[in-house]
């Protein structure tokens, strides 16, 4: 019940579109990221929500559920199967008794879900750095991890070889004490965890002595990861089954690799797009010139036009960054930066003065466009 609406965790509206909820996510998950708030412990948690959050809105069928009936909508243990179990249970296709499990620890006479089932393990986060050129074209890079992993001693079981654990006596292997009460108002069923299984269902009395009983163990693993080509700063690459082991025959959970791409020193992004500014003398702006543009694959000669100004920019097309998907390429848009020479010497100063004598406002069509607006202007 403390669980904050998630339109609000993403700072969205209701109406928002799934680009907008994606965006805000990301955000959320630079600012909040463990490995980059390792000051500040309450990062982890609000990293946690915003992926809880992310993890319903961005699915339509979870957020049209969540829409409807709120959190106890996409609560697994919130929708039950609903035989109807007398009380109030069976209410509108739903079980109201795992409803208000979900918020109380105890229904309302309806079916419980069964808590010794598999458990899907944890997903693991973790954060790589790449420079401009490994996200555009993609790469391997190699993690280290530290993870849960199915003891091999006793195969999971947390039982010493040679023996299993044992259905629990006391709430019969069902991992749950459930109570049930006669009221005025009908049946009220109450339900708990048993206190001597800790709600496995089994229990363990000879436990594996290299795992403790626990069916785990802690293992460093290194692992290569493909980055595709187009990843951007901030995404996250998924690679399934390589988080923590599972508990009961539950599947693993998956390695979530965040992406930070450090900024090139030559080219900036946008989108696809990558942008670069060039600059010139203003000689060679007034009479051209062929000039060496960098590119992502490499240099390539572009040649300039007689009289360009500051601030043109042209486009390289299908030099920009590849398609996340593969199907398309970016474009490069080159920007040029024409430079006023400094520090000039007294020759240099008479050639200027002299080449100034030898122009007129035809030379300078922006110049004179302009004087013919200020005429105007005044006149006015």
């Amino acid at each position: 019940m403390d669980k904050r609406d998630y339109y609000e965790v993403l700072g969205v509206s209701k109406g928002a579109s799934d680009d907008e909820i994606k965006k805000a996510y990301r955000k959320l998950a630079k600012k909040y990221h463990p490995d980059l708030n390792k000051d500040n412990p309450e990062a982890a948690d609000k990293f946690k929500e915003a992926a809880e959050a992310y993890d319903v809105l961005s699915d339509s069928e979870k957020r049209s559920r969540y829409d409807q009936f709120g959190h106890a909508g996409v609560d697994p243990n919130g929708f039950g199967g609903g035989g109807a179990g007398g009380g109030f249970g069976g209410f509108g296709g739903f079980d109201m008794g795992d409803i208000f499990e979900s918020f109380f620890g105890g229904g309302f006479g309806g079916s419980s879900s069964r808590r010794n089932g598999p458990i899907r393990g944890r997903d693991i986060q973790q954060a790589i750095e790449l420079t401009f050129e490994e996200a555009a074209f993609g790469c391997k890079k190699k993690v280290t991890i530290i993870r849960g992993e199915s003891c091999d001693e006793c195969g999971g079981s947390g039982a010493k070889k040679g023996t299993s654990p044992v259905k629990c006596a006391r709430c019969g292997g069902t991992g749950q004490m459930r109570t049930v009460q006669q009221t005025p108002f009908g049946q009220f069923a109450s339900t708990s965890t048993c206190n001597q299984c800790g709600g496995r269902g089994t229990t363990i009395s000879d436990p594996c002595p290299v795992c403790n009983g626990s069916g785990q163990n802690r293992k460093k693993k290194e692992l290569e990861v493909n980055i595709p080509a187009g990843i951007d700063h901030g995404q996250t690459v998924s690679v399934r089954g390589q988080g923590e082991a599972g508990l009961r025959g539950g599947s693993s959970g998956d390695l979530l690799v965040t992406i930070y791409v450090k900024p090139s020193s030559v080219f900036t992004r946008e989108g696809n797009n990558v942008y670069i500014d060039v600059p010139i003398t203003f000689v060679q702006a007034t009479l051209g010139c062929e000039i060496e543009i960098p590119t992502l694959d490499g240099k390539v000669m572009h040649r300039i036009p007689e009289g360009t100004q500051h601030g043109t920019k042209f486009r390289l097309k299908g030099r920009g960054i590849p398609s996340i998907r593969g199907n398309s390429r970016g474009d490069q848009y080159v920007r040029i930066i024409v430079e006023i020479p400094k520090n000039i010497s007294s020759k240099q100063r008479e050639i200027l003065e002299q080449f100034a004598e030898e122009t007129s406002d035809r030379n300078y069509t922006q110049k004179k466009k302009f004087s013919e607006k200020l005429k105007e202007y005044f006149k006015n």
